[in-house]
């Protein structure tokens, strides 16, 4: 009887990748801790209790999907550094905005690989900057082994939480990063909405498309403003109010906000939780970090940008506001919050 027990309790601690009702993110990994977007920020998030990790996706030249915030790679390697590669240096305009710098796609893996990762915000991290030059850019195929590693490891189910960047973009450029994402998903066992997945992008159109495609779980991402690249003329501000959000519950699971969305300067709810959820969809919020440049005035410590402010009580408005998720520079801190709050 007690090993029956045992064994249901280790089958459950498998099955659910969190006990608490808010599931804790790493944004880019524990990119607080270390250059983002690196199997060390992955690793330290998992090792902090983050119950995903999200690798923002971008392809290679030679169709590999690769893991950084931007296609454009200047502020998160040392590509500048590398005289051989001047020559790719260009403009793009991408989504509205003019980029300048390199791009993920006139690279092979094999040229990316002799690249380093950088710290993307030194003057706010820089105890971060000890690490630049250590960490490869790593691919996809490389995140998802080490996720079922550490679930070998530590005996719990760790999600993950993939976003495709710029998908209207790369489309021009025919290259289907979503159908990329799918496969290779597919593969590593990943296939419907039990599995521990939330596909996510700021556009529309791709998420319609995959939700004829997939079980996977979808997420609408919205920021305070603008609105989606791919549908000129709509906002993300109407998109968040109750006749959005229903229409949007046709095709996705949630909603990925700028915390601004979700708590006012005051630190109070705006509503928008409560809309989501009559409407159907689980909210989740981007981005809890702790420095004072990020945080709400009431919750700085002192004067210094750099400084860390009150993050325990950003995680605690967040939480009243009734989100379902939040991502984090910082899982190891919204970790102790989560757990003290719990």
């Amino acid at each position: 009887m007690i090993k029956t027990s045992i064994l249901a309790a280790l089958v459950l601690a498998v099955m659910i990748p969190s006990a608490h009702a808010q599931i804790l993110i790493g944004h880019r990994g524990a990119s607080g801790e270390r250059p983002e977007h690196t199997l060390a920020s992955y690793e330290r998030a998992i090792d902090a209790g983050a119950d995903f990790i999200e690798p923002d996706l971008v392809p290679t030249k030679d169709g590999v999907l690769v893991a950084r915030h931007e296609n454009e790679i200047s502020g998160t390697t040392d590509v500048a550094d590398h005289p051989e590669f001047a020559s790719r240096r260009r403009t793009h305009v991408i989504d509205g905005e003019a980029m300048t710098g390199w791009f993920t796609e006139d690279f092979t893996l094999a040229e990316l690989r002799t690249l380093r990762a950088t710290e993307r915000l030194p003057k706010l991290r820089p105890a971060n900057t000890r690490f630049d030059g250590l960490y490869q850019v790593p691919t996809f195929a490389e995140v998802l082994a080490l996720v079922k590693a550490k679930e070998a490891e530590t005996g719990r189910r760790i999600g993950i939480y993939p976003e495709i960047k710029h998908p209207g973009w790369f489309t021009a450029q025919g290259i289907d990063t979503a159908s990329m994402l799918l496969t290779m998903l597919d593969k590593a066992g990943y296939r419907d909405a039990s599995d521990p997945v939330f596909i996510q992008s700021f556009e529309a159109g791709p998420l319609e498309a995959l939700r004829k495609r997939t079980k996977i779980r979808l997420v609408q991402l919205m920021s305070a403003e603008g609105g989606p690249a791919d549908r000129p003329g709509t906002t993300y501000a109407a998109m968040a109010k109750p006749a959005g959000l229903k229409a949007l519950a046709a095709h996705v699971d949630a909603i990925g906000v700028e915390a601004t969305m979700v708590v006012d300067a005051q630190l109070q709810p705006t509503g928008l939780v409560a809309m989501a959820h009559a409407a159907g969809l689980k909210v989740h919020t981007w981005t809890l970090r702790c420095e004072n440049a990020f945080l709400p005035p009431a919750l700085r410590i002192g004067t210094d940008p750099a400084a860390h402010g009150n993050c325990a009580a950003a995680w605690d408005a967040l939480v009243k506001a009734g989100v379902d998720g939040v991502f984090t520079d910082y899982p190891a801190q919204a970790q102790a919050a989560r757990t003290a709050k719990h």
